[in-house]
C-alpha cells in the first residue's frame, strides 16, 4: 500500500455518558458460497507427473505445498488481526468475502467545509506517504443492547457523543507508529458540517465539547474537527460502539490488564463501568473489557485522562498478545474475528472492502511493537474541562510532520532549519502591491505588551518595500509565536513573501479564518528588534503527553483508595 489505503480503525466506545445513533448504511453484497475460503484451484495443485495427484512422491509435493500454503495464509491471517486490534476492526482476507463486505458499514470521510480542512499529506523523498486515521468510539444507545451495556435508562436514540477519539498516525516509512487520545470533555472550535444523508447544515460552534461533533451529521463531523484543530490530514476514520466493543472483545479471547489494589468502579449514585478486578493482572474480555474502557471513577484522578490512560494500556497489551500468541493463526478464530470485526465497525468510503482493510494490515505489521507510542493531548482544566496547551501544538506538529513520538528517528535533524513552504496556487503579488496589516501579540502571562511593537514590524515591511503595510491599532493579544496568517488560497503567497521577507519560518505561516487578509502577528518570542530569530527545533515529545510504549509490560493502574474493596 503505498499510503492511499490505510485503516479506520476504531476504538472502544468509552464513557459513562449518554448516547445515540450513528448512521449505518448496510452495503448491498450477496454473501459468498459457502466454502469460498481463498483456496480457489485448490483441486489441481500439486499433482504428481502422472497428472492424477497419486503416488508417494506427488502426494508428498502436494502436502508440503499445502503446508507452506497454510503458513503463507497464517501470516496473512495475522496480519490482517492486527489491524483489527489496533484500529478495532478488519477484514478476513479470504473466508466469506463477500459476505464480509456486506457486513461493513460507511459513512462520509470528512463533512465539513473546504476551508477548514487539512491540506493533503505530502510523500517523503522516497515516495512514502504517512497515514492518520481517526478512531472513534460512540456512545449510541440507538439499540436495546448498546442502551443496556450504556447503563443509561433516558438517552434511547438520542444524539450519539464521540466518547473515545485517537488519531493513529503510522509513518511514511512504515517504521513507527503514533497514537494522540483526546479527552472527550476538551474545549475547542467546531466547524460547520453538512449532514450527507438529509442535507441538515450544522453551524460552527466556539469553545464546545468535542465529543458532539459526532452528532452533528456523523463521524465525518469529528473527522473535520480534527482537522480544523491539528492541521492534520486524515485519511480514514474507524467507528464503533458500545455492543461492536463487546463482541470484538469476546473474539479475541481475553486481554491482559494490571490493577494495584482491588477496584470496584461504583458510586452510591449509581456512577461508574461497574468493574469489578482483584489487584494484579486479569484478562478481561467481553462486558468486562468495555467495563475496563469506560472505567473513569476508580482510576488515577477519576478523570477522563486517567480513562485514556487505561485505554493505551488496553490496547498495548491486545497489541502483544496478538502479536504473540500463535492461536491466532486458527482460522476458525480468526473467521470468528472477522465476522465480529465487520459486524462491528462503521468506516469511511475508503475503507468498505475487505481488500482494503487487508492491504491496511500489511502496512501495519511492519511496525514493530517497540515503535508503538501512545499519548494523550496535553490540556490544561478551564472550570470543569480542558482545552490544548502550548505543549498540545508541538505534538500535533511532530505528528504533522511525521516525526517519531518515540525520539528514535535517526534520520530526522533538529536544528534552525525552515521546512520547504509548499506551493502556493496563487503565486505572490508585487511587494508593494501587498496589503499586510501587523498586530502586536507580544503579551504575556507575565508581561504586558511592548508599546508600539506593530508600527515598528510595520516599518520594517515599508523598508523592504511593502508600501500597503499597515499597523493594527486593537488591543494587544498574547501570541507565543510570531505568525503570518492569510485567510484563503489565493493570498497563500503573498502571506509566504511576508514571512520570507522578516525572515519567519515556513512553518509559522498558517490559514486561517479569523482574518480577512495577510496579518502578521508579533508574538512574544520577538518583543524587540529588528530581526527575527528562529527557535531551535524541538522535536522532543512533550512530557505532558504521558507517551506510554507498546512494549512496556510494567504498566499497571493505578486505583483510587476510594474505589477499592
Amino acid at each position: 500500500m503505498a499510503g492511499s489505503s490505510g485503516v479506520r480503525g476504531e476504538v472502544p466506545a468509552v464513557d459513562d455518558t449518554e448516547s445515540p445513533t450513528a448512521r449505518d448504511r448496510q452495503k448491498q453484497a450477496a454473501d459468498a458460497p459457502e466454502g469460498a475460503n481463498g483456496e480457489a484451484g485448490a483441486s489441481g495443485a500439486g499433482r504428481g507427473s502422472d497428472g492424477r495427484g497419486r503416488g508417494g512422491h506427488g502426494r508428498g509435493q502436494r502436502h508440503g505445498t499445502d503446508r507452506k500454503r497454510r503458513r503463507r495464509r497464517a501470516l496473512r491471517w495475522s496480519a490482517t488481526v492486527l489491524a483489527v486490534v489496533i484500529l478495532g476492526g478488519a477484514g478476513a482476507g479470504y473466508l466469506y468475502y463477500e459476505h464480509l463486505n456486506s457486513n461493513i458499514k460507511s459513512d462520509d470521510l470528512n463533512i465539513g467545509d473546504a476551508k477548514d480542512r487539512a491540506a493533503q499529506t505530502e510523500a517523503n523523498s522516497a515516495g512514502q506517504t504517512a497515514l492518520n486515521i481517526l478512531l472513534i468510539g460512540s456512545d449510541a444507545r440507538d439499540t436495546a443492547e448498546n442502551q443496556k451495556l450504556g447503563g443509561a435508562k433516558d438517552t434511547f436514540d438520542g444524539p450519539p457523543l464521540a466518547d473515545v477519539q485517537m488519531l493513529l498516525h503510522i509513518s511514511a516509512d512504515r517504521s513507527n507508529m503514533s497514537v494522540v487520545s483526546m479527552p472527550r470533555d476538551t474545549l475547542l472550535d467546531i466547524p460547520k458540517c453538512t449532514d450527507p444523508d438529509d442535507g441538515t447544515t450544522y453551524q460552527a460552534l466556539t469553545h464546545e465539547m468535542t465529543n458532539v461533533s459526532l452528532g452533528r451529521g456523523g463521524p465525518g463531523c469529528t473527522v473535520a474537527t480534527w482537522e480544523k484543530l491539528t492541521d492534520i490530514h486524515i485519511d480514514h476514520f474507524m467507528m464503533i460502539d458500545f455492543s461492536g466493543v463487546v463482541s470484538m472483545a469476546d473474539a479475541i479471547g481475553g486481554v491482559p490488564v494490571c490493577v494495584d489494589a482491588n477496584v470496584y468502579s461504583h458510586t452510591y449514585s449509581g456512577k461508574g463501568s461497574g468493574l469489578k478486578l482483584e489487584k494484579g493482572t486479569t484478562s478481561v474480555k467481553g462486558k468486562q473489557a468495555l467495563q475496563w474502557l469506560r472505567t473513569r471513577y476508580g482510576f488515577e484522578d477519576d478523570t477522563d485522562l486517567a480513562r485514556a490512560k487505561a485505554q493505551h494500556m488496553y490496547m498495548n497489551s491486545m497489541v502483544r498478545e496478538l502479536r504473540a500468541n500463535a492461536k491466532l493463526t486458527n482460522p476458525n478464530k480468526l473467521r470468528k474475528l472477522a465476522e465480529a470485526a465487520t459486524k462491528a465497525i462503521t468506516v469511511d468510503d475508503g475503507l468498505d472492502t475487505i481488500t482494503k482493510m487487508y492491504d491496511l494490515a500489511g502496512e501495519l505489521q511492519k511496525v514493530p511493537t517497540d515503535r508503538i507510542t501512545m499519548t494523550t493531548m496535553p490540556n490544561r482544566y478551564q472550570g470543569s474541562r480542558v482545552v490544548p496547551t502550548d505543549d498540545a501544538t508541538q505534538l500535533f506538529r511532530l505528528v504533522r510532520d511525521d516525526i517519531a513520538l518515540d525520539g528514535k528517528d535517526a534520520k530526522k535533524v533538529t536544528g534552525t532549519a525552515s521546512p520547504t513552504p509548499t506551493v502556493a496556487a496563487d503565486p505572490a503579488a508585487a511587494n508593494d502591491q501587498i496589503a499586510v496589516q501587523v498586530h502586536n501579540g507580544t503579551s504575556t502571562d507575565t508581561l504586558g505588551p511592548v508599546r508600539g511593537r506593530a508600527t515598528a514590524v510595520k516599518e520594517l515591511l515599508a523598508g523592504k518595500g511593502f508600501d500597503e503595510a499597515v499597523a493594527d491599532t486593537s488591543t494587544a493579544t498574547a501570541e507565543a509565536k510570531t505568525v503570518v496568517r492569510y485567510p484563503s488560497a489565493d493570498l497563500q503567497g503573498d502571506a509566504q513573501a511576508v514571512a520570507k521577507a522578516l525572515g519567519i519560518p515556513a512553518s509559522q505561516v498558517k490559514k486561517s479564518t479569523d482574518v480577512s487578509g495577510v496579518m502578521v502577528v508579533v508574538g512574544a518570542d520577538w518583543r524587540s528588534g529588528t530581526t527575527y530569530k528562529v527557535a531551535e527545533t524541538d522535536d522532543k515529545t512533550p512530557d505532558t503527553a504521558g507517551a506510554i510504549n507498546a512494549s512496556d509490560t510494567t504498566q499497571c493502574m493505578h486505583v483510587d483508595p476510594d474505589y477499592t474493596w
